[in-house]
């Protein structure tokens, strides 16, 4: 792994939060934990995927990440966590699997040819691992937020 392009990886998916973010119009405080946020989120994602591991749950553990993290930030910048949840998932979403998989419904609504079972059975992985990418990052934004729901974060700091 060329650990350039890791990190350089890593600052894109801090600026494409920071754009989310400031397109959301979140407070000017909480843009640099968005930063941070959204690039090691994302950078956690991109070492599970070259580790081999599966997108979804790459995605899940960048998300689980990032909602941790969105939690001691709401502590220490007073907002609430999902300020700085949200942005930083966003650059996670799967939009290459949406997109084929819309390319895939165009091509199966044309006249069918012989390819026709390849077409859908491509459409359909892409589409559900669409649907389960967005499924982890919801969860995993959720679960941090619902394990310290019970005590204060003040408490385990």
């Amino acid at each position: 792994m060329n650990w350039i392009l890791f990190f350089e990886k890593g600052l894109w998916f801090g600026a494409a939060a920071i754009g989310f973010a400031i397109l959301f119009n979140v407070p000017r405080r909480t843009l640099r934990y968005i930063f941070i946020m959204g690039a090691l989120a994302g950078l956690l994602k991109t070492l599970l995927l070259w580790f081999g591991v599966n997108v979804i749950v790459s995605s899940l553990g960048g998300a689980t990440l990032a909602g941790y993290m969105g939690v001691f930030a709401a502590h220490d910048k007073h907002a609430p966590p999902m300020v700085f949840a949200i942005p930083s998932v966003i650059p996670m979403v799967p939009g290459v699997f949406a997109y084929r998989m819309m390319l895939g419904l165009i091509k199966l609504s044309i006249i069918p040819d012989e390819n026709y079972e390849k077409v859908l059975s491509e459409t359909i992985s892409n589409g559900l691992n669409a649907t389960f990418i967005l499924l982890s990052l919801a969860l995993g934004v959720a679960i941090p937020l619902l394990v310290t729901r019970k005590e204060s974060v003040k408490k385990t700091i």
